[in-house]
């Protein structure tokens, strides 16, 4: 999540280490401001909205394109769409973020500073986590294609994303608690109550775990049986088709894989180290800071684009839909097509996803 900067101040969640009008000499040098916002004030909000722009944008034309096609709605598009929905409700939130930096406060009081706060924590969350249920799904898909029939039902996913959505939203209740607006700061952040330290040290430990490494270490070990699925497959197959889907599967990996850990782990990095050694008090800290967090909230805009680039399917949809299709392009892929055949055809991509968005100290808030 990202990290609100009390006017000028360069921690980002560690802005709730310190009570504002109640600082220790050691919260303090956590919490004291930093001299001028400077350009921040104006670039960071563009950035936002830059974002929210792209991100709106793509992830409304992915959640349209699965509703409306019918051979879009496959078990890992299910997926896809709850990942889209909840990058648009973060993606709501983001224009108040942008005026918090503009303006150096909270103009909008705590009841949304409780809202925003918490959408952004679900977004963390549930992206991650349907990245990791896309994930195992996959494993299934390709491993055990046979065994797993029963279980890859569209009807199953549904009742997965409910789980999803359900668990998040009980990871994020922390921010639904302490989320307010800081005395002495008059900005959005998480108000912790004594003794601060372990409480803000307890939670970036929180999401950084369970809303990162854990799953991510799940999603790791997925590709890496599929990879050796793959592998072994086409050595006892031995066919070029068979070489050709493993080349493709690998890829795909690769670029999900890297880019999902790109985006999200400079985050968790800046987040332990902030935990572990109290950076100093530097415009380039405030600046790592704003990378860090921006990175993150870009893969909501990243996703869309991977779909378009990985699956068939969804560029034909989007073709569709934008009016860019080929002159004398194939049958519409979009048509109705049976459900085994639909199967076939499902990206195996995952989604996002970050940083817990987590993202600055546990949360990008």
């Amino acid at each position: 999540m990202e990290p609100l900067f009390p006017v000028a101040s360069t921690l980002g969640w560690n802005a709730s280490l310190a009570a504002p009008g109640d600082l220790s000499e050691e919260n303090e040098t956590v919490a004291r401001p930093a001299g001028s916002p400077g350009a921040r004030a104006v670039l960071v909000p563009v950035l936002y909205l830059l974002v929210c722009a792209v991100g709106l944008g793509g992830n409304a034309l992915v959640i349209y394109v699965v509703l409306r096609y019918a051979n879009m709605k496959t078990v890992t598009n299910i997926y896809i769409l709850n990942l889209a929905v909840a990058d648009v409700l973060f993606m709501l939130g983001l224009p108040f973020l942008a005026t918090q930096n503009a303006v150096s406060y909270w103009p909008f009081g705590s009841p949304l500073c409780r809202l925003v706060m918490t959408l952004d924590g679900i977004n963390q969350f549930t992206s991650i986590f349907c990245l990791t249920v896309m994930s195992v799904d996959r494993y299934l898909a390709v491993v055990h294609p046979i065994r797993s029939a029963k279980w890859r039902r569209p009807r199953v996913a549904k009742l997965t994303s409910a789980a999803v959505w359900t668990f998040s939203l009980l990871m994020s209740l922390p921010l639904v608690a302490f989320a307010d607006i800081q005395e002495g700061w008059d900005t959005c952040n998480l108000s912790w109550p004594e003794p601060v330290a372990l409480w803000a040290a307890a939670f970036i430990i929180y999401t950084s775990v369970l809303g990162f490494f854990g799953p991510l270490l799940v999603i790791c070990l997925c590709y890496l049986l599929i990879v050796v699925e793959v592998k072994a497959a086409g050595a006892r197959a031995g066919c070029r088709r068979r070489r050709r889907s493993e080349r493709k599967v690998t890829r795909m990996v690769v670029v999900v894989v890297v880019v999902f850990v790109g985006c999200w782990l400079p985050f968790f990095i800046v987040n332990i180290v902030n935990l572990a050694f109290i950076l100093p008090e530097e415009p380039a800290s405030a600046g790592v800071y704003f990378f860090v967090v921006i990175l993150s909230y870009a893969n909501s805009c990243a996703n869309p684009v991977l779909y378009g680039f990985l699956s068939d399917n969804f560029r034909q949809s989007f073709r569709k839909v934008l009016c860019l299709r080929r002159a004398g392009e194939d049958a519409d892929p979009t048509e109705p097509r049976p459900d085994k055949s639909s199967r076939l055809q499902e990206p195996s991509l995952p989604g996002r996803g970050p940083q817990a968005n987590g993202h600055m100290q546990t949360s990008r808030l």
